[in-house]
């Protein structure tokens, strides 16, 4: 599926920013990755970004659990990325799904330690809150076919920092949603750079399920930023005056869109009469109020 690709790169560059920031600052850490079904390569690839740090996991502790039913298959192509890893790494391959999850962490010791989970499969809050058991803890969500939102159950897990984005195929095959969820904005904010970084030629294409209209985007560094003008001014128009900080934050926490990508927004609803700012002139700053204009 085009699908697998582009999760595959989210999941290998949320590495290259995750792995320098664990060996900074602990002494042990866990990555789990748990499949329902098919896991598409993206156990190699995590190991292969494992072994690109190699050198800042000495003196350092790291766990990598696979749950997924891949058999011998899956165990003979772990073990060839595995021989690149540093004895530092330990890889562990525990047949069965994700609901397995919460058992596994435990027998690998994660609590207390930095947690990373790619779970691909149903939203199960048992599932959830096993992953919300590191210090800290962050989680990819990967849902097929019709699906609930995902963010109240994360939230409801325990993790205050949520996003979600559909993964729309241009071929026409069934849409996926990924959900990311995190306790800390900068590392959301890495993810946010990462989502739009992507392979733009990879045959998907974004939709942002807060978006009424359902609209589907091309990834692109300057993403189309449509979508967006329609949710800030429902926002404001929910809420009422709001400073250009809180509509940034608004966005990286409740949008697919990053904090910079609110300032184009504005700038559009500026010049199409939506909304009004004060002052009236000057930089689009932070403490600029924007307020939603009044129908005529």
């Amino acid at each position: 599926m085009p699908t697998d690709a582009v999760l595959r790169e989210l999941l290998v560059r949320h590495l290259e920013v995750w792995l320098p920031g664990v060996a900074h600052r602990a002494r042990r850490a866990t990555v789990v990755l748990a499949y329902a079904g098919d896991d598409s390569g993206t156990p190699e690839a995590a190991l292969g970004a494992v072994a690109e740090y190699a050198d800042r996991l000495r003196g350092r502790q790291l766990t990598v659990v696979v749950l997924a039913g891949g058999g011998t298959e899956l165990a003979a192509r772990l073990g060839v990325a595995e021989a690149a890893l540093p004895s530092e790494v330990a890889v562990h391959l525990v047949p069965g799904g994700p609901d397995r999850l919460p058992v596994a962490l435990k027998a690998a010791g994660a609590a207390g330690a930095p947690l990373l989970s790619y779970v691909d499969g149903p939203v199960d809050p048992a599932v959830l809150r096993g992953a919300a058991g590191g210090r800290p803890a962050e989680v990819l969500l990967v849902s097929s076919g019709p699906v609930p939102p995902t963010r109240p159950a994360l939230a409801d897990a325990g993790f205050p920092l949520v996003t979600e984005v559909d993964l729309v195929p241009t071929d026409g095959t069934p849409a996926r949603r990924l959900a990311f969820a995190t306790g800390f904005d900068r590392s959301l904010e890495a993810f946010k750079e990462a989502l739009w970084a992507v392979d733009e030629y990879a045959g998907v294409r974004y939709r942002d399920p807060a978006d009424p209209a359902g609209r589907v985007l091309d990834i692109a560094a300057d993403p189309e930023p449509g979508p967006l003008r329609r949710e800030l001014l429902a926002e404001l128009t929910r809420s009422g005056p709001r400073t250009v900080t809180e509509l940034r934050r608004y966005a990286l926490t409740s949008t697919v869109y990053r904090a910079a990508d609110a300032v184009r927004a504005l700038t559009g609803l500026l010049a199409s009469g939506a909304v009004t700012r004060d002052p009236e002139h000057g930089r689009l700053g932070g403490d600029v109020v924007v307020t939603a204009a009044r129908p005529r």
